[in-house]
């Protein structure tokens, strides 16, 4: 099967993390995937060379691409789809902008996707979303070429607000339900989600939910000389973007008021607009250190197999993949009940009330730091609760499935979805 994936590669972000490892799971499994991504640096006529594309395909799966295509004399050529042997290749898009939040193609960004899918002939093709003008209009371009359209729609949101007026996050909600409501499924976190998208009238059996996922053999417990590095007996790590709906300043004052003693350490994890602000009176004096963005994986994850506790104060979320991540490496985790984020840490962490973030956790940082044996019997709740719902081969199964269906390879039934829980601990 082949699969034209519609995603993002830069800048960081969520959806990058989940177009990465959704597309490379499909290639190890065996299917063709053409990943169509917008780019400051695509031609003029938006493909990028076929020496480009074969560099691009080079690494995990090695190089290769699909059956050849042309757009204005560049192409993309490879061997045949093969089962045992699955191709990759990239499609640029050119657009104006892109950032973490939102994506402005150029005017002929239509034209080079159209021609690009004409010629590729996918089987499917699935769209991260990216929140850019092509999302209104990619499903009226499937239509006309016959092609099924899925698409993941993962906009943060604060899940206690139900009043889908009063915030400002449920604004993109509003703005697609329309649109996704032409999309052959559209893929979500959460029932939380779902629900919210059914109301505003996007038709219930085109809503699936399908959570993120985690490699849990990668992402799993281990042995980390983190505390002898960082000269700590206990470690809490906060790892994601520092902007302002991550709500890192909450957790920074709750540190300082904690008065956590100088064999404790908190660690930051990621860089963002607000760094320089929130460094400047949060630093090595507090038992803080910014260890800014790290690309190494390996190192992120030794990171948290050596971390006691992981806090995700966050205002706003979609489902976290570093939350995902700490929980699969059986780190003891702390989050705010926003997006899916409460959902997953159900009778397996601590849930925060997301406006009495600070007040929470100066009770709760003290509390952790005196009695380890209560993280280690959340961290081995947090990695048994990603075993049982958010290991990414069973989510990608779940696609797989959603995929056989669209192309009546398998008999319609009810989409999965997942029941809710009141948590067990919760302030």
């Amino acid at each position: 099967m082949h699969i034209a994936w519609l995603g993002k590669k830069s800048p960081f972000c969520g959806n990058v993390t989940y177009s990465r490892e959704i597309t490379n799971a499909l290639t190890d499994r065996g299917y063709d995937v053409s990943f169509f991504h917008f780019s400051h640096e695509a031609t003029p006529d938006g493909w990028i060379s076929s020496d480009q594309v074969n560099s691009a395909a080079i690494g995990k799966h090695g190089a290769g691409g699909m059956p050849s295509a042309a757009v204005s004399g560049l192409s993309v050529s490879g061997a045949s789809p093969s089962a045992a042997s699955s191709k990759r290749c990239d499609v640029s898009l050119p657009c104006l902008h892109k950032s973490t939040l939102y994506t402005i193609p150029t005017l002929k960004s239509r034209k080079v996707l159209t021609e690009a899918l004409r010629q590729l002939k996918p089987d499917v093709v699935h769209a991260s979303l990216a929140l850019s003008p092509i999302d209104f209009v990619l499903p009226d371009i499937c239509n006309e070429l016959g092609l099924p359209v899925v698409a993941t729609f993962h906009p943060p949101f604060d899940r206690r607000r139900w009043n889908i007026t009063s915030n400002t996050q449920h604004f993109a909600y509003q703005l697609y339900a329309s649109g996704l409501a032409k999309y052959d499924r559209t893929i979500v976190f959460s029932q939380i989600q779902r629900d919210l998208l059914v109301r505003l009238g996007v038709p219930p059996d085109r809503v699936a939910v399908i959570p993120n996922g985690v490699d849990s053999q990668k992402y799993s417990p281990g042995s980390s000389d983190l505390k002898l590095r960082v000269r700590a007996e206990r470690v809490f790590v906060y790892q994601g973007r520092i902007a302002i709906e991550k709500n890192v300043e909450s957790l920074l004052k709750a540190w300082k008021l904690s008065n956590m003693g100088d064999k404790c350490r908190l660690l930051i994890v990621g860089d963002g607009t607000l760094t320089d602000s929130l460094r400047s009176s949060a630093d090595e004096a507090h038992g803080i250190q910014w260890l800014g963005y790290i690309a190494d994986e390996q190192r992120r994850i030794e990171i948290l197999r050596g971390a006691d506790v992981f806090i995700l104060p966050s205002f706003v979320e979609g489902l976290s993949l570093s939350l995902l991540e700490a929980m699969s490496c059986g780190v003891a985790c702390v989050a705010t009940d926003v997006g899916a984020d409460g959902e997953a840490l159900e009778g397996a962490g601590i849930v925060l009330d997301p406006q009495r973030v600070t007040t929470e956790l100066q009770t709760l940082l003290p509390l952790l730091r005196d009695h380890p044996e209560m993280a280690g019997i959340l961290g081995y709740k947090a990695r048994q609760r990603v075993l049982e719902r958010y290991r990414l081969d069973g989510n990608v199964s779940q696609l797989e499935t959603l995929y056989a269906r669209l192309l009546n390879l398998e008999p319609e039934c009810s989409e999965p979805t997942q029941a809710l829980v009141k948590p067990s601990i919760e302030l």
